[in-house]
């Protein structure tokens, strides 16, 4: 369906999970992808929070191709919450999420090729929460912020958009019963859902799109689940 070929595509926290399966997408659409992760990968292993490592991996990947043609945003920041996070804790995940983001776009800056475009993987977190959360929901809401800055600050030479996954299963488990029906899609999301949107966000076909946030979680977030509705029961 699509066709990147000679493109170059930067994926961060493409290692594993939806990072991963973003870069096997983009590969098998023909394009070139440069990783950088914490994780073993044949690209670049590092730590994102960290400014020189930032700076080292941008030189390389303009050493290496000259240019950028599409920049995804999708290391994961740590996860803590009011009781047990620390000040160090709350930080570093801010460095990972918006932080990162923000830093490598500005590296970039000067490279990326025409018709660009940038996708920052956010999350619903970023409009609901689960108690003890407070780092991954900041960081996710502060890249969801940062998306539409960007889209304007970068009009008419990077397209910026952004991805809000819901519940996403990185080992493709099938759920049934209440997990399953609590989101009107009636399943559980997969790596694929949210890869098929990079790509497609990445290509003239949303060449029209900028700015934009689209909450991919089949439903969830709309609807509302009270006592005995979707096998959910109340226990005090």
């Amino acid at each position: 369906m699509f066709d990147f070929s000679n493109k170059i595509a930067v994926v961060t926290g493409g290692a594993r999970g939806i990072g991963q399966c973003i870069r096997e997408q983009f590969e098998a659409a023909g394009a070139t992808v440069c990783v950088i992760d914490l994780l073993d990968n044949d690209y670049f292993v590092g730590d994102l929070a960290d400014k020189e490592t930032l700076e080292r991996f941008a030189a390389k990947v303009i050493a290496d191709f000259g240019r950028v043609d599409f920049l995804i945003h999708n290391a994961a920041p740590k996860m803590c919450g009011i009781g047990e996070g620390s000040y160090e804790d709350f930080e570093y995940a801010l460095k990972v999420g918006v932080t990162a983001p923000f830093y490598l776009t500005k590296l970039f800056a000067p490279y990326f090729a025409e018709g660009a475009s940038m996708v920052n993987i956010s999350s619903s977190r970023d409009r609901m929460s689960q108690p003890e959360t407070e780092s991954y929901t900041a960081a996710k809401g502060g890249i969801s912020a940062l998306t539409h800055a960007l889209a304007v600050s970068l009009a008419g030479k990077v397209r910026v958009n952004s991805i809000s996954p819901g519940w996403i299963d990185n080992a493709y488990t099938v759920y049934e019963g209440p997990d399953a029906t609590q989101q009107p899609a009636g399943r559980v999301g997969i790596p694929p859902d949210i890869a098929n949107m990079v790509l497609y966000l990445c290509s003239d076909m949303a060449g029209f799109i900028t700015g934009e946030n689209i909450c991919i979680d089949g439903g969830m977030t709309r609807l509302m689940i009270y006592h005995g509705d979707h096998g959910w029961h109340l226990t005090p």
